[in-house]
């Protein structure tokens, strides 16, 4: 059906306690991109909040009856599972109820290509999060925050920071910054979600021979850093070239940067 025609019971539990995990997936040319890649984190997701659903199979076959019944050819899909709806409202789980699936796809218009070019400014924010960032739960209100606080400050994007600088990862996407010719990106922790962007990326690299260490970035080593960038589902691979008004490397988007996003390309015409 039209999405403004969607309707979720008002006391299912995604809407009342953030008890639902999600998932957005790019489509490239009609298809999925990474597709099992993301039902696998989504599995993960489900079975870190013991969530009982069982059909991604059947939900795969969903999306993609979707995808190819109104011949989508650049979109997003947003997935998310709640545990369902009760009649009573308890924090605890209830005994018998039905998980709630919700899927919709969308055409998608990439407006990020001037900024793939140029890059981007970007600021950073304290991690206000809770401590299992590794489940994509929609839980986001300190996410939706950060975000708030950079587009008030005219930049793309809120970096997180630890109380001792430790930089993590944006408000939606990964963080990867090249320092001393190596690139490095924060390890997989339940600190950080683990991307998906944020895997093939590492996978390229190796490919393309650049040294790759999972360390994280403190904040006393921008002015060190050669490059920065974000990735992400829609994001790709995205330069940063400003910090908090502190220009990074020669304020333009490095080498390694531009062989990555090179080699993402290519990837994404294999299909």
């Amino acid at each position: 059906m039209p999405l403004v025609e969607v309707r979720v019971p008002a006391l299912d539990r995604g809407f009342l306690f953030g008890d639902s995990v999600y998932e957005v997936i790019r489509v490239y040319r009609g298809r999925p991109f990474l597709f099992e890649e993301h039902l696998a984190r989504l599995r993960r997701s489900l079975e870190a909040i013991r969530l009982p659903y069982t059909d991604l199979e059947g939900l795969r076959q969903r999306v993609l009856q979707v995808i190819g019944e109104y011949q989508f050819r650049e979109a997003i899909i947003y997935i998310q599972i709640t545990r369902g709806a009760d009649y009573t409202r308890h924090h605890v789980f209830p005994q018998r109820i039905e998980p709630l699936e919700f899927f919709y796809v969308e055409e998608f218009h990439d407006d990020l290509e001037p900024m793939r070019q140029q890059g981007v400014r970007v600021i950073t924010h304290p991690d206000l999060r809770w401590k299992r960032c590794d489940i994509k739960s929609t839980n986001l209100l300190p996410n939706v925050l950060a975000a708030q606080a950079a587009r008030e400050a005219g930049a793309y994007e809120a970096l997180l920071y630890l109380p001792d600088g430790t930089l993590l990862e944006g408000s939606r996407t990964s963080c990867f910054g090249v320092l001393a010719g190596k690139l490095l990106t924060a390890p997989t922790t339940p600190s950080i979600l683990p991307g998906i962007t944020r895997a093939l990326v590492l996978r390229l690299a190796r490919e393309q021979g650049i040294a790759v260490e999972e360390r994280v970035l403190r904040l006393a080593d921008l002015p060190q850093v050669a490059e920065l960038f974000l990735t992400g589902t829609t994001s790709e691979i995205l330069p940063i070239v400003q910090v908090d008004g502190q220009i990074i490397g020669e304020g333009k988007p490095g080498p390694i940067t531009r062989r990555l996003q090179e080699a993402y390309r290519r990837l994404v015409q294999s299909l």
